[in-house]
């Protein structure tokens, strides 16, 4: 008969007897994720871990650890001829420093301003024909109408254009229109753009519109406008009327960080402006940027001139002149 022995012992013995008697247990092993980029060590130790990203294997089924780049190289596809235009806008700037701003500054200065205003409202009005007929071709009749009303009014009563009367009396202000205008508002793009040493920023659909737009008079009307005199006449007043008008953005653009590049910008966005604003369609939002940050350029004043305030305050002699001691090198 099987018998059951017990034998009394110390609470500290007994443990130590179980702990000998016991299998060790191994250690926790934690997973250590490797150097290099990737996440598949961790996968079976964390199940909450993401999944690892798509792997990059070149043609023999190495792994590829890059980091891919990409963009554009040369010039862009609105200025396909970017160094030669900026070669040519360097050179235009140039003359136009030494030659026409001083031109353009006599003539905004020398001739009075009702003389200096008539001569420009004379070119205004000889590009009221196209204007019309652009408005006509677009659609809009009733700026056609209002354009050739400005025409009869300003060329009769307004002394050949001479005086704005129809702007002033009659309510009807000058709308600037043209071919380039109307091949836009039909969807024609506009081509490379361009930077010419008289014409400036231009494009080759706008060169293509403003080229019809100054033989209209000659080729429809003839006499006195297909002369020679008359297009050399044309071209100095309006030039220097332009040039005039525009100083201030022209002066803008040139004190900006990159003159080259925001003159072509601006200029590719105010021309998509005007298309856009015939098709009664909003500008995009680059385009509002650009043009936003030329009107910022032409609000803010030149700091390197003194302000007049500053150049006239008198200096004001300290309040003990006792207290300075002035030395002089022996």
């Amino acid at each position: 008969m099987p018998t059951l022995a017990m034998f009394a012992t110390s609470p500290s013995l007994l443990s130590a007897a179980l702990a000998a008697s016991a299998p060790a247990m191994p250690a926790p092993q934690l997973a250590i994720a490797p150097l290099e980029w990737g996440l598949a060590a961790l996968q079976d130790a964390d199940p909450r871990a993401p999944a690892p990203p798509p792997d990059s294997k070149t043609a023999d089924g190495e792994p590829v650890n890059e980091i891919v780049v990409e963009g554009e190289y040369g010039p862009p596809k609105a200025d396909p001829m970017e160094r030669l235009n900026e070669d040519s806008y360097r050179m235009t700037q140039a003359v136009d420093q030494a030659l026409v701003e001083p031109v353009a500054y006599a003539y905004r200065d020398g001739l009075p301003r009702p003389v200096r205003d008539g001569l420009g409202n004379v070119v205004r009005n000889l590009g009221e024909p196209s204007n019309a007929l652009n408005f006509l071709l677009q659609g809009k009749i009733g700026k056609a109408f209002e354009t050739l009303g400005r025409l009869a009014i300003n060329t009769t009563i307004g002394v050949g254009g001479l005086f704005d009367v129809a702007g002033k009396k009659a309510d009807l202000p000058y709308r600037r229109n043209g071919f380039s205008n109307t091949l836009g508002f039909y969807g024609v793009g506009p081509g490379a753009y361009l930077y010419l040493p008289v014409t400036g920023a231009t494009s080759v659909r706008d060169l293509a519109g403003s080229t019809l737009d100054q033989f209209l008079l000659p080729i429809a009307v003839g006499k006195p406008f297909n002369r020679t005199e008359y297009a050399a006449a044309y071209f100095l007043v309006n030039g220097l009327d332009q040039r005039v008008a525009f100083d201030e953005e022209i002066a803008s653009i040139r004190a900006s960080d990159d003159p080259y590049r925001l003159r072509r910008e601006t200029y590719l966005a105010q021309r998509r402006r005007d298309i856009a604003e015939l098709r009664g369609e909003p500008i995009s939002e680059r385009d509002r940027l650009w043009l936003e940050e030329l009107e910022a350029l032409k609000a803010t004043p030149d700091a390197a001139a003194p302000a007049p305030e500053a150049a006239a305050a008198p200096v004001e002699p300290p309040a003990n002149p006792e207290s300075l001691l002035i030395t002089q090198p022996r």
